[in-house]
């Protein structure tokens, strides 16, 4: 069943574009994969990203909207990723990247492609882990910059995944968000101040 890729805000598009058509922007990223692109670079999949912030003590979880994300494909491959940011004056481009996300990232979208059930690819961001996630949401029609991850949604982390958690295995949201909860809460050692 294909995915259900949510629309990016047309500001987020038209100023990753305009980075694209930018010598200066391009040059300046620091991308010798996006600088060394042979043919025209087209921003593809935008993906709203968003950051878990904090666990609620019911199992919930607090997540804010960050950005969108753009896969920047020459030919037949990603090569980098641009991501938009949220100002005052409106959605604005940010910065071009490449690594090791990029490949994840498709890897997991085609992944999710194969699946019988329609979801909605976001990513989730969970800095206090350094860890980035395919997060596939179960109700294809949302608005992709709001919500949150519910219990039926599937979290696939991307590579590289933290240690003991299996990077491209998805995961049901209440199977993974304890892990997560019990790797970013500080433990209290024995014998220090509470």
């Amino acid at each position: 069943m294909p995915l259900h890729v949510p629309p990016a805000p047309a500001p987020a598009l038209r100023s990753v574009l305009t980075a694209l058509s930018s010598p200066t922007a391009v040059r300046e990223a620091r991308t010798p994969s996006l600088l060394g692109a042979q043919g025209p670079a087209s921003p593809e999949l935008p993906l709203p990203v968003h950051v878990l912030d904090r666990v609620t003590a019911e199992g919930g979880t607090a997540t804010r909207l960050a950005g969108w994300r753009f896969l920047i494909r020459t030919g037949d491959r990603a090569v980098a990723a641009a991501d938009t940011v949220l100002t005052a004056d409106g959605w604005t481009f940010s910065r071009f990247f490449e690594g090791p996300y990029i490949p994840s990232t498709e890897l997991a979208l085609r992944q999710a492609e194969a699946m019988t059930q329609p979801y909605q690819p976001r990513l989730l961001s969970v800095p206090g882990l350094y860890m980035l996630a395919l997060w596939l949401h179960g109700d294809p029609t949302a608005d992709g910059a709001g919500g949150r991850p519910t219990a039926t949604d599937l979290l696939v982390p991307l590579a590289p995944a933290p240690p003991g958690i299996a990077a491209h295995r998805p995961h049901r949201v209440t199977e993974l968000l304890p892990v997560l909860t019990h790797r970013v809460t500080p433990t209290r050692l024995l014998g220090s101040p509470a």
